[in-house]
């Protein structure tokens, strides 16, 4: 009688990455049990709820490995060891080089993976907002850091830049969705740089107002 290989050990870091990837592509509520069990090696819903408990619990893992991994990208937005301008434009350039790969599902999971959620399900978009605002956090403290160092003028509307630019990131994601290649969106952001530019005040006449 022929042996029978050796069933494969679970590997939860594996597990959880396969489910990150479901979460991203089809959504939170549109992703079964079913098919978070196949990706795992169809293990039985028993070892499931002996491993993540829920899937919920199992969803807010699956987060955070997207942020310790592809949402990494946004980390650039609060990179202090870059000019406020460089640290906003590399920032949008990655995350649309990022989003827009296919060795992955296309867009950003903290925009499209709870766009609409039944009302027991809302606390499920609450944990995306959550981390949605830090990014918000980031790019207002870029912006607030540029006028403090002189890149950009004292007059600047920051709350008004602020909007503009996450819009425009958070707008990648349907972008990249749709099919939008890479190259169109990257020239979409230097053209929105130029917006930067003009707001960006003379250095030596910046340096005379305050004296």
């Amino acid at each position: 009688m022929p042996r029978t290989g050796r069933p494969r050990a679970f590997n939860r870091d594996e597990a959880v990455a396969a489910a990150m990837v479901l979460f991203w592509e089809h959504g939170y509520e549109s992703t079964s049990l079913a098919q978070l069990r196949a990706a795992m090696g169809n293990i039985s819903a028993a070892s499931f709820y002996a491993a993540f408990d829920s899937k919920e619990s199992l969803f807010r893992e699956a987060v955070d490995k997207y942020l310790s991994t592809y949402g990494q990208v946004s980390e650039c937005f609060r990179d202090t060891s870059l000019t406020s301008r460089a640290a906003m434009e590399q920032g949008l350039r990655q995350s649309a080089r990022m989003q827009t790969e296919h060795s992955h599902p296309l867009g950003c999971l903290l925009i499209l993976s709870a766009v609409n959620c039944s009302p027991g399900h809302h606390h499920i978009q609450e944990i995306l907002a959550k981390e949605r605002e830090k990014v918000h956090g980031w790019l207002k403290d870029c912006i607030e850091r540029a006028v403090v160092n002189g890149e950009l003028p004292d007059s600047t509307d920051i709350p008004m830049l602020v909007t503009l630019f996450e819009t425009f990131l958070r707008g990648i994601s349907l972008q990249a969705r749709d099919g939008v290649p890479y190259e169109t969106i990257d020239a979409a952001i230097t053209q929105l740089m130029s917006v930067w530019d003009a707001l960006s005040a003379n250095p030596r006449d910046l340096r005379d107002k305050r004296l």
